[in-house]
């Protein structure tokens, strides 16, 4: 059989079912390229071998039996390090929680573990989720395979590296202003941020309430379709779930063609600022779906141009109220705590020492957005313009079915070379941060290859609330399309670690 890293999660699956191959030899497979690689790559915070093993063994032993297997039993995933998986380490890229073993698992996690996926262990993040880079890390930064010199995007470029670099085949990231979808972007994988809702948020760390949300990557739009299905659904202990069926994203990954479909080219995201490699990939995108019986239409959003500054005031206002929770009393990294010195002292001193510069920064935005006297004045108007924008996609989907753009201005540029320039950093987040924002559905897949560098470049495709389907649909189609061009999926063109 090929080399088992090099299968999709779907010919895993199938494999494993088959009898073909046993899922122990799957995740051995895996763990031992984890084990050759990622010393480079730096996509894991922990790997849990035992555990993983021991989950492949139960699999097996269920086929053995002549149980009927699930869509993924056996196939391995790497999980980003904001779920809490019940013993073991959940930190979150951050020192205040490292070492920290959570007593229970996540929705996501415990449903995982009941579709009978085997979990590999955790993926580096940005602190908290708080960074376009994944050089937030309090453990250091993840090189993007591609080029180990260069950013695999953020928060949850851990997730996609793990993909990248054949590691696994599907990982679990999360998506606040575009953490699934802009590593999907700069690593040549596939990222979709379900619809706000759609998937359980319980045991997932919160950064910003009112927009995170968990999702699925993986190296193929049917891969990505089918961790969906998995984790997606009514959860009763996350009070912001969404109490419906789960749209059939598996059958629209399947089934995928936008014949008919109704395309609308955001104005606002093709023009200024935009790499010149990427809006020449992004122009070919749009071609390739008219060629596919699409009909294309420009729409215009104009409150887009002002989602970078709402977010940036809703997002830090969310954070520095939620991580307040880490007090250094109940758990969690606890400094200064020498019996002299009073609760309110030892707090301060374990914050000094456990948040790093981004995830301060935050907070004082946050805390200052949302002190008496400014209260309206930036947190209010940046929900105001929230408002606008949800009036802005509510008026465009009556025009079209989708709407596409690039996912980043640009691909993936060098580590460190934004880490002085919050600005410019944060200017990475303008094509993925008005879904959030809104509450709809978005996903990155490749459209080719920028020429001036070589490296991957993402095609973002939106869709309405609770219609990830036509994400799939539509991302199925173009995703087809677009190999049966190159010949071999993207990733084949990936320099060898």
């Amino acid at each position: 059989m090929a080399d088992l890293t090099r299968l999709t999660a779907a010919e895993l699956a199938g494999a494993i079912a088959e009898g073909t191959v046993s899922a122990v030899e799957v995740a051995t497979a895996h763990l031992d390229r984890i084990a050759a690689v990622d010393e480079k790559v730096h996509a894991f915070l922990h790997v849990d071998r035992e555990g993983a093993l021991a989950q492949a063994r139960a699999v097996d032993a269920k086929r053995a039996r002549g149980e009927r297997l699930g869509p993924l039993a056996g196939v391995p995933l790497a999980l980003k390090d904001i779920f809490t998986t019940e013993g073991v380490p959940t930190t979150c890229g951050s020192r205040i929680l490292e070492g920290w073993i959570p007593p229970y698992d996540a929705t996501v996690t415990r449903r995982l573990k009941a579709a009978d996926v085997v979990l590999l262990g955790k993926t580096n993040m940005d602190e908290f989720a708080m960074g376009s880079s994944t050089e937030n890390s309090a453990f250091g930064p993840t090189g993007n395979p591609w080029d180990l010199t260069r950013i695999p995007g953020g928060s949850g470029g851990g997730s996609a590296a793990a993909l990248a670099a054949f590691e696994a085949p599907l990982a679990l990231g999360t998506d606040t202003g575009g953490s699934i979808r802009q590593p999907a972007a700069v690593t040549g994988t596939v990222g979709v941020k379900p619809t706000y809702g759609a998937v359980s948020r319980y045991g997932m760390v919160a950064f910003s309430s009112s927009l995170d949300q968990g999702g699925p990557c993986a190296r193929t739009v049917l891969d990505a379709a089918l961790l969906h299905e998995a984790i997606a659904g009514h959860d009763p202990l996350d009070s912001t779930s969404i109490d419906a069926p789960v749209p059939p994203v598996v059958e629209a990954a399947r089934t995928g063609s936008v014949a008919g479909l109704r395309v609308g080219v955001i104005k606002e995201f093709d023009g200024e600022g935009f790499q010149a490699g990427v809006r020449q990939r992004f122009a070919e995108s749009v071609e390739l779906l008219r060629e596919l019986g699409a009909e294309i239409v420009e729409v215009s959003c104009p409150s887009f141009d002002k989602g970078l500054a709402a977010y940036y005031l809703i997002a830090p206002s969310e954070a520095s109220s939620n991580l307040a929770r880490f007090d250094a009393i109940r758990y969690g990294l606890r400094a200064g705590d020498d019996g002299t010195r009073s609760a309110e002292e030892v707090t301060s001193l374990t914050r000094q020492a456990g948040f790093g510069p981004e995830v301060k920064r935050r907070i004082m935005l946050g805390t200052y957005a949302l002190s008496a006297g400014y209260y309206d004045a930036y947190y209010g108007s940046a929900q105001k313009v929230r408002t606008l924008i949800v009036r802005d996609f509510a008026a465009a989907f009556e025009r079209v079915d989708v709407l596409v753009s690039p996912t980043t201005p640009s691909t993936a540029f060098p580590i460190g070379e934004r880490v002085d320039d919050p600005v410019a950093m944060y200017l990475t987040d303008l094509c993925t941060i008005p879904s959030p924002l809104a509450g709809n559905a978005a996903m990155s897949l490749p459209c080719g290859l920028a020429p001036e560098d070589g490296l991957p470049v993402g095609l973002q495709i939106i869709a309405p609330a609770m219609a990830d389907d036509r994400l799939y649909r539509v991302g199925a189609a173009v995703e087809a399309a677009f190999q049966a061009r190159w010949g071999h999926p993207i990733l084949e063109e990936a320099p060898a670690l």
